[in-house]
């Protein structure tokens, strides 16, 4: 679809200095995305009890010790997360002898229920307190968790353990390893299991040089930032064939670890395209129809995450066995909270508006500003927790790269409603209407047309594909009232640069302003790559003022 609206051409002359006003005073967007949640999936009752628990807060490290072990005798999943949460100093015990489990954003959760378990920051350190552990006890928990981990039915939680063991790099956990790995069926995991091996061996001092120097070969076969480590981990003689053997495995990793950067890169600038994309698209038909810069459609995005704030604490309370179906539910009513919304702000505002680009871009601004106080005043400044639901959460690798199933998704996602929303405009008579009030509204008008109701569904649907772009953001992205203004600006950057209007365009802009992001930042920083790709889309405009799609026939008049 190409859709303008005459005088639309002449607002881009002004917008290239506007998007530089702005940028400077809204805040950047963030580079990366903010670890997510998981939730426990419970299959079956525990067999792990809080008397089972509480030998672990004892100070008696025979006491402690035989918690540990009997945990280990369960044989539960939830004992093995117990213990690596206590291995890794992440186990919490309350005041009231309650035992906690603390992420790595700092969230707690009961180990036994799964609950999330909120404890006010001031009060936290009153309220509960990390448990310590000596050397004696780590190695009771390490041993523990090899018995737990390498036994356990779940391919994933057998390879995270070869991992984990690859990183100790503990001689005394080379027979259970090679006992795993005599009845190991899983390809993948047979080779994180050898890989463990070749690392122990490596590593253990007292082994014949042949046997360690091929285990180096081992390890820079495997190659990646593990393997790495491992071979940089442990001494060598200077200039002995050991460390000869090693320096030049390490040369091989790094040239193999650059290549794969530039592949993560790649991947990640397609990942922050498709988010660009989700939040420009409904700015793509407003813009190019009406004409109107709506510097609040970043606050339609907010009310889409903040109404998957309120479905998932919906589902907390009612229905805490269906979460994973929050995600579905909180899609149609993010879209249609942010279109009503919208449409109440065309009908009472902009509709008084239009011609008057100015006059709507500070009366816009100032809507932004008001919604984003009222979500202040129902809900905090604070941010807001949303979980990744359990379909949305871990990575899977691709030889050295790492691609997560949430960015994954989100790609899919915008996708698919860039597709949707381009079957809209071609195959329906709402979308004949739209695309015929584009190209010429008196001659739409002459033949039927209510222009006035075009414009004001035309600003709903943008406002709604925003809401809805804000539930795939909450999965990735701290929710909180400016979480609009992150992205305001590199949609406005994304539509002049594509073509105004233009969803093909739209669609190649995002991405190619996605990926060339990524591959400035790591050379000159986040802040200086947004400068220079917004730099760059001024003297673009100077030369092509229409975008790279430009509009053809009546439509670019």
């Amino acid at each position: 679809m190409e859709v303008s609206e005459p005088g639309v051409h002449r607002l881009l002359a002004r917008l290239p200095g506007a998007l530089l006003l702005l940028l400077m005073a809204l805040p950047a967007a963030a580079a990366e995305p903010e670890p997510s949640i998981d939730r426990p999936a419970v299959a079956e009752p525990s067999r792990v009890t809080a008397a089972l628990l509480a030998p672990l807060g004892e100070r008696n490290l025979r006491t402690m010790e035989a918690g540990v072990a009997a945990l280990a005798d369960t044989g539960d999943p939830v004992a093995l997360d117990v213990l690596a949460a206590l291995a890794d100093g992440q186990l919490l015990r309350t005041s009231d002898g309650r035992f906690l489990i603390e992420a790595a954003d700092g969230s707690l959760r009961d180990p036994l229920t799964g609950e999330r378990v909120r404890i006010a920051a001031d009060a936290r350190a009153d309220a509960a307190a990390t448990i310590r552990v000596s050397n004696r006890i780590r190695r009771a928990i390490r041993t523990a968790v090899a018995e737990l981990s390498l036994g356990s039915e779940d391919p994933g939680i057998r390879r995270a353990a070869a991992r984990r063991f690859m990183a100790d790099a503990d001689p005394e956990l080379l027979p259970r390893i090679d006992a795993a790995l005599a009845v190991e069926t899983v390809p993948a995991v047979a080779d994180a299991l050898a890989l463990a091996r070749a690392a122990i061996l490596f590593a253990d001092g007292s082994r014949p040089e042949a046997e360690r120097l091929a285990a180096v070969v081992e390890l820079q076969k495997a190659g990646g930032v593990a393997a790495r480590s491992a071979l940089l981990a442990v001494f060598a003689e200077e200039d002995s064939r050991l460390d000869l053997r090693r320096r030049e495995a390490v040369a091989v990793i790094d040239r193999d670890l650059e290549r794969w950067g530039y592949l993560q890169n790649l991947w990640y600038g397609l990942s922050l395209g498709s988010v660009l994309l989700l939040a420009a698209l409904g700015l793509a038909i407003t813009f190019g129809v009406m004409g109107v810069i709506n510097m609040a459609h970043g606050e339609m995005v907010m009310l889409g995450a903040y109404t998957t704030f309120l479905v998932q604490e919906g589902f907390r309370a009612l229905a805490p066995g269906a979460f994973d179906a929050s995600l579905v539910v909180a899609l149609p009513l993010a879209f249609l909270v942010a279109a009503l919304v919208g449409v109440a702000i065309e009908r009472t505002v902009i509709r008084r508006l239009y011609g008057r680009p100015l006059e709507t871009l500070l009366a816009t601004f100032g809507i932004s500003l008001i919604l984003q106080q009222a979500v202040r005043t129902l809900f905090g400044a604070s941010n807001r927790p949303v979980e990744a639901v359990s379909w949305m959460s871990g990575a899977f690798e691709l030889g050295q790269l790492t691609i997560t199933y949430s960015r994954l998704a989100i790609l899919v996602f915008a996708l698919v409603v860039l597709l949707a929303l381009a079957a809209t405009l071609r195959r329906t008579a709402l979308g004949l209407q739209i695309r015929a009030v584009t190209q010429n509204r008196a001659m739409a008008e002459a033949v039927g047309i209510r222009s006035d109701r075009v414009d004001m569904i035309t600003f709903g649907l943008g406002s709604g594909i925003a809401g809805i772009a804000g539930v795939a953001l909450s999965q990735i992205e701290n929710v909180s009232p400016n979480l609009g203004q992150s992205y305001i600006i590199d949609s406005f950057m994304v539509i002049v640069f594509g073509g105004v209007g233009n969803l093909l365009g739209t669609l190649v802009a995002a991405l190619t302003l996605g990926v060339t992001s990524k591959i400035i930042e790591p050379v000159a920083g986040a802040v200086a790559a947004k400068v220079l790709i917004l730099l760059f889309i001024v003297l673009f405009i100077q030369f092509r003022p229409q975008g790279l799609f430009p509009q053809k026939g009546r439509a670019a008049e």
